[in-house]
């Protein structure tokens, strides 16, 4: 357990807070936090990718599958998602697609973290509406090489 991540946990609370009592200024203040929506059914990809998210400035928060993720970000647009695509209860692919769908001032960045890595499925995964794909198993070089990529873009 790493303090930073409680600080995170902190800001996060006060930035919900202030937007369920209408505090607007507050709210938009925090909001500016870079968010990183981790979705996987793996805990431990789920910490990993956290750790690296962390470690590129971003507030990670996890969800289990497509449907956990999907309420996550109808309270909160994240900055970034990464998602796994199979998952229990909403795939990774019906996810990406309804996520698309909500409008927001600004889209997240999406990236694929999946063992579906045939042209096909990463055809269909942009398709989808990802912006990024990467295949499983990666290492957490890999993962930090991709997304300080994105981050540049």
């Amino acid at each position: 357990m790493t303090v930073p991540q409680e600080h995170d946990t902190d800001a996060i609370v006060r930035a919900a807070k202030a937007m369920r009592d209408g505090n607007a200024p507050e709210a938009a203040q925090q909001a500016a936090a870079k968010i990183c929506l981790i979705v996987d059914d793996s805990r431990v990809i789920r910490k990993v990718s956290s750790k690296i998210a962390r470690s590129l400035g971003y507030v990670p928060l996890e969800a289990q599958d497509g449907e956990e993720a999907l309420a996550r970000c109808k309270r909160a647009m994240p900055t970034l998602v990464l998602t796994d695509w199979n998952m229990p209860e909403m795939d990774g692919l019906e996810f990406v697609e309804k996520l698309r769908a909500i409008p927001t001032p600004k889209a997240p960045v999406v990236v694929f973290c999946t063992s579906k890595g045939n042209a096909t499925d990463i055809h269909k995964g942009i398709q989808a509406g990802a912006d990024d794909y990467i295949v499983k198993p990666f290492d957490e070089a890999a993962l930090l090489a991709k997304l300080e990529k994105l981050s540049q873009e």
